[in-house]
């Protein structure tokens, strides 16, 4: 960890999605819990499928494009957050294949100006009757498109 977080990229592209660290979230240092950072990336994620009508209720049959597992997750802490209270997570697509995608995400200051954390993802959709991966739907894949990150040449 750094005694300063550093200054954010710009925003674009992805969301930047608004989340609470609430008191009980804090570890014994007074500290966001370490394990606490992936909860609430999956917390603002949930949040943007949402606005897109893309929601898990507890039936996997019905789940669609949120039947998915997660393959891989890295995280880099940058600096610590030392109090409860709103916060934000910029969320982008670094990749969207057939049946995976990696996302990448900062966990940060209301503003997107302060980095805490950063890291990515890596997804794969089932089936939900044979758990094997299955292509994303075309709604999910266009509403993935908006948070695209241009390739790097």
């Amino acid at each position: 960890m750094t005694a300063e977080a550093p200054t954010a990229p710009a925003l674009t592209p992805g969301r930047l999605m608004p989340v609470t660290v609430h008191f009980d979230d804090l570890d014994a240092l007074g500290l966001l819990h370490n394990a606490r950072y992936p909860l609430k990336v999956e917390q603002a994620w949930t949040e943007l499928w949402q606005e897109h009508g893309i929601r898990f209720e507890g039936d996997w049959a019905a789940a669609g494009d949120a039947c998915n597992a997660v393959r891989e997750l890295r995280i880099s802490y940058e600096a610590p957050v030392t109090k409860a209270g709103v916060y934000a997570v910029h969320l982008w697509l670094e990749r969207l294949g057939t049946t995976g995608l990696t996302y990448g995400f900062r966990f940060c200051s209301r503003d997107g100006a302060t980095t805490y954390a950063r890291g990515a993802r890596v997804l794969v959709r089932l089936d939900s009757a044979t758990l094997r991966p299955t292509p994303w739907s075309d709604r999910f894949r266009a509403a993935g498109r908006e948070l695209l990150r241009p390739a790097e040449h």
